[in-house]
């Protein structure tokens, strides 16, 4: 081989061993920068998801037989990203309050006007964060997490 040629090949060689140590040093911090700027948005449009998550909630009829009457938003809020796809979901602190539908089977049941405590789940997709009106009832976000380990790890904020 002639020297130009083994000159290309080494810095070809070279290009390529710098690309495979900066390469994902890079792409972390892309994916930080990205992670924070979603974390961002949820804080800003956080009073309007939690208006959606309401309606949407209300609308599903669950739990059967029991009206959404209110929903008192708490602080917490912890963030998870799914294992398997990567989703990123923010898991809200929130009390809810329901009342008995009229003809229901719930119409005679005490307990039905207590407070539940619940962890309300949103989820980032295509740059935009989104709920189903879903809640995991009868704990906090944390424990929401907790529950879910195996399917979601923590997000650390910052």
């Amino acid at each position: 081989m002639s020297t130009p040629t083994l000159l290309l090949i080494a810095v070809a060689v070279l290009l390529l061993v710098g690309f495979v140590l900066v390469a994902p040093p890079l792409l972390r911090r892309w994916e930080r920068r990205q992670q924070n700027s979603a974390l961002d948005l949820f804080r800003m449009q956080r009073e309007q998801l939690e208006a959606k998550f309401f309606d949407l909630a209300r609308e599903r009829g669950i739990p059967r037989d029991l009206r959404w009457v209110e929903c008192d938003w708490l602080d917490e809020v912890t963030f998870g990203r799914a294992i398997d796809d990567g989703l990123l979901t923010a898991f809200a602190g929130v009390n809810i309050r329901f009342e008995a539908i009229e003809g229901g089977d719930m119409e005679e049941v005490e307990s039905v006007g207590l407070i539940r405590d619940a962890a309300a789940i949103f989820h980032f997709h295509n740059g935009r964060w989104g709920t189903g009106g879903r809640a995991m009832f009868n704990m906090d976000p944390h424990a929401a997490i907790e529950r879910l380990a195996g399917q979601y790890e923590p997000v650390t904020t910052g």
